[in-house]
């Protein structure tokens, strides 16, 4: 029998496990070394608060929330964080999913690695020059890859290709 003690034990053990999953992520990511780096005073007086959340604290912006879902000219999407180039408009797609995506980043442009974090498994996606968290990577994207690379908008910036 469900009792209300064992509702929130359960909900308290649910709660430990998450949080444990947010600090071994962060703390892997900390561990690793980036040609861009800056103190938390520095990435905070560059970015938005917005983006600091997202890209700093690996935080995820509202779906549909981003103008770059309806980007559609010819150019690049850079990191907010640092300016480089990491996908080109000819691999966006409209995924539905109410967050930028892309089939494939330019070469040298992304890195991954696995985050075990909220009680699943995924791949984080985040930028290989400073690290900056990008979104995820999930495996139910368009040909010619398969890949569907879903970035946080407040993560990336555009510049339209010249005419």
């Amino acid at each position: 029998m469900t009792t209300r003690r064992h509702l929130i034990l359960c909900a308290a053990s649910s709660a430990a496990a998450l949080s444990a999953g947010m600090f071994h992520r962060r703390a892997a990511a900390a561990a690793e070394t980036f040609e861009v780096s800056y103190s938390d005073a520095q990435w905070r007086a560059r970015l938005s608060p917005q983006q600091y959340v997202v890209l700093r604290q690996e935080g995820t912006e509202p779906p549909g929330s981003s103008p770059l879902n309806k980007e559609h000219r010819s150019g690049t999407f850079s990191c907010a964080g640092c300016a480089l180039p990491l996908f080109s408009s000819t691999t966006k797609f409209d995924s539905g999913t109410g967050w930028p995506s892309f089939w494939k980043p330019l070469d040298n442009a992304v890195a991954t690695r696995k985050d075990r974090s909220y009680g699943m498994v995924r791949t984080e996606a985040h930028c290989r020059r400073c690290g900056g968290h990008l979104g995820h990577v999930f495996e139910d994207g368009p040909p010619p890859t398969g890949l569907r690379y879903c970035m946080n908008g407040l993560s990336l910036s555009f510049s339209p290709k010249p005419a």
